[in-house]
């Protein structure tokens, strides 16, 4: 069951508005990685669905994560349907996204307090997954649709709250663009883990780069 409801992920969210996006098989790297952005400040961090039995991986993190970082919201991303969504929220997913908007998703999420964050391009898209529960939605990948979409989409949906990812980078001129342009929050993934950081096991180098990074997202 997911330590904590949409509401407290929303509130945690909304005070560090970075969600980092990580996958290893590794569950030790998985543990320094996100041990590493919490000490840096993170509070909800995201487990992507992207390998062989990543789930068994997912379920070490939770537990370990409910004792290491007792304040972190761990998620599952790269979730398209429902019975992976179930999956999860019982190894204990405090949010879940996907690249795709499948209602059925937002369904099983919804039953648990969950909430679920559907990757949507348009308006419309949008509008639909607000009509189902969605608190936030994810727009991606960032580098190719740009600032202006963010900045017309939000004209004339103001109450929307957008995270963008994809080309995301924990500079200061990239976060600033993005968030003048309205969005919620940013997803980010291989620019905040350089492979040869990871690597080297270079813990620290991620610890400040997400102190960094926040310290300009809070601007």
């Amino acid at each position: 069951m997911a330590k904590f409801d949409k509401f407290q992920v929303m509130a945690k969210i909304a005070a560090a508005p970075m969600v980092p996006v990580f996958y290893n098989k590794d569950v030790e790297v998985c543990k320094n990685v996100i041990k590493a952005c919490y000490e840096g400040g993170v509070r909800a961090f995201e487990f992507t669905n992207r390998g062989d039995f990543a789930h068994e991986v997912f379920g070490e993190l939770s537990k370990w994560a409910n004792t290491e970082c007792p304040e972190l919201a761990l998620g599952i991303g790269s979730v398209v349907d429902a019975p992976t969504a179930a999956l999860y929220l019982q190894l204990g997913a405090n949010f879940v996204v996907g690249p795709l908007f499948n209602p059925d998703v937002a369904v099983v999420c919804n039953r648990r307090c969950v909430t679920y964050c559907p990757g949507c391009l348009t308006p419309s898209e949008i509008g639909k997954a607000q009509e189902v529960g969605c608190d936030f939605t994810k727009v991606f990948p960032g580098d190719v649709v740009g600032t202006n979409l963010i900045k017309g989409l939000m004209a004339p949906m103001p109450w929307s709250k957008i995270m963008v990812t994809g080309g995301v980078a924990p500079e200061k001129e990239n976060l600033e663009k993005w968030f003048a342009a309205g969005v919620f929050c940013v997803g980010m993934g291989s620019k905040l883990f350089p492979k040869d950081k990871v690597a080297a096991g270079d813990w620290q180098y991620i610890t400040d780069k997400c102190k960094e990074a926040l310290s300009y997202c809070k601007k």
